[in-house]
């Protein structure tokens, strides 16, 4: 197996080399040259697997230079720090099953894919003798996932962005409590999408990536693509008969179109999936594309401040992967569309309308905060569970697009514990924390605020950079 550019300028390499590159050399994504597949006798033969086994068999398929005994040894260790159950599936009534994605170090989806991405650069850097230093953005839970798989390790440096003021206390603490040598948590004074676009300013300079080793961890890696691509498998596979090809719709809340995007590449391997429904908060620039077919992102100073913060995004980074496939994987209208984007401030694919839902199988919705403390309060009125406030909004666009006799699946996002004022202002309960949680609130943090300028933060990268 293979990996191209979206772009077109990137001669094909293997899985590991893909993951230590973040952005391509021309500045688009790392896809599979082509899609692998997967028949319902394999499917079936899954089903007796332990997650960590799943994992190895669906990366196997992506993974292709790696031996099978050193995945299975990486996927093993990846889980490790998560319960016997590590993706369970609980009903909260008769339209809807949450899929379980937080029950990791840091309380969200993200430690799904971080933790195996963890072993995977550590495992590529060695074999390659070489030092990474990561840089990424967070508009909540990436940073905490990455800087807890990554913390300690020999190889690697993080350089984690995050927007001043923009994350929830607990978010905040997850990050900035940790004292490794090895992390840097930068606090940028603006957005999301101006944290985003430093990083992607200095990975498409060549010349400074090469100099300082720079790779990415944010949902445009792609380790962590195909590591999210499992737990669909999973969640199918419990949601399902033995022997029947049932399809099944998954609820995605989504911000930077990465997690829906693991769920579209299952749907292209061959899961049976119905409807994958993209649920967005406030900032609901990619509900309006897929409702429309024009994408056009909102600048900073309309990028709002959210109750699911992780999602106050206005440019999503993997939304080019899923245009690669609309254009038929040719890389000139990909390019020709982001030229648009720089040139218009938007670009137009309603001519392709009726493929997003037709051919995809995409819809979407908005989700409000009255939406939100509304759907926190039906749920647990209902059944006794709190959800956070990302997953509300999945809840809520979910209710909109149940059909009878297909399973609705919606994707957890988070512990509600990450977001407790939320809950309180829904519910009115005090959330308690375990003593471990309760000793990182209080604890010192470190950090260093920059605005946003890329010369700074060029400069704090050449400093701290491992060589």
């Amino acid at each position: 197996m293979q990996y191209i550019s979206t772009r077109g300028g990137m001669q094909p390499l293997p899985y590991c080399e893909t993951l230590l590159e973040g952005l391509a050399p021309d500045g688009g994504l790392a896809v599979p040259e082509t899609m692998p597949t997967v028949d319902g006798e394999t499917l079936e033969r899954w089903r007796a697997l332990t997650y960590p086994q799943l994992a190895t068999e669906v990366l196997g398929l992506f993974a292709t230079d790696i031996p099978r005994a050193d995945l299975a040894r990486m996927t093993a260790a990846a889980y490790e720090p998560f319960p016997e159950a590590v993706v369970p599936l609980r009903a909260i009534d008769d339209d809807l099953t949450l899929v379980g994605l937080s029950e990791g170090p840091t309380l969200a989806f993200k430690d799904m894919a971080m933790q195996f991405l963890g072993q995977v650069v550590e495992y590529a850097l060695e074999r390659k003798g070489s030092v990474l230093n990561i840089l990424g953005a967070t508009s909540g839970d990436t940073g905490s996932a990455a800087e807890h798989a990554l913390r300690g390790k020999d190889r690697i440096s993080v350089f984690m962005l995050s927007p001043k003021g923009r994350m929830s206390a607990f978010q905040r603490a997850q990050m900035f409590s940790l004292d490794d040598e090895n992390i840097h948590n930068i606090v940028v004074d603006g957005v999301f999408d101006d944290c985003q676009n430093l990083v992607k300013k200095l990975a498409g300079d060549l010349d400074f990536k090469r100099a300082q080793n720079l790779g990415a961890v944010n949902s445009i890696n792609l380790a962590r693509i195909t590591a999210q691509v499992v737990y669909y498998f999973w969640a199918w596979l419990r949601a399902t008969d033995v022997g029947g090809w049932t399809e099944v719709s998954f609820t995605v809340p989504s911000g930077n179109f990465g997690n829906i995007l693991s769920g579209f590449f299952a749907k292209q391997m061959g899961l049976p999936i119905r409807r994958l429904v993209l649920a967005a908060n406030e900032n609901n620039v990619l509900d309006e594309f897929f409702r429309t077919g024009v994408y056009r992102p909102r600048s900073a100073a309309q990028t709002l401040a959210t109750s699911s913060p992780s999602m106050d995004i206005s440019k999503a980074s993997n939304l080019e992967r899923f245009i690669f496939e609309l254009v038929g994987r040719d890389a000139s209208r990909v390019v020709s569309a982001w030229k648009d984007l720089d040139d218009k401030g938007h670009f137009d694919f309603t001519a392709d309308l009726s493929r997003f839902i037709e051919e995809f199988g995409i819809v979407s919705g908005t989700s409000t905060h009255a939406d939100r403390l509304a759907t926190i309060e039906a749920v647990y009125d209902a059944s006794g569970d709190i959800i956070d406030p990302h997953t509300a909004d999945g809840v809520k666009v979910a209710r909109e697009y149940v059909e009878p006799g297909v399973p609705m699946l919606v994707l957890e996002t988070a512990k509600p514990q990450k977001f407790a004022e939320t809950i309180r202002e829904a519910i009115g309960v005090e959330l308690e924390y375990p003593s471990e949680l309760r000793a990182m609130l209080d604890a010192p943090q470190r950090t260093t605020e920059m605005a946003d300028d890329e010369h700074e933060l060029r400069a704090f990268i050449e400093a701290n950079a491992l060589r």
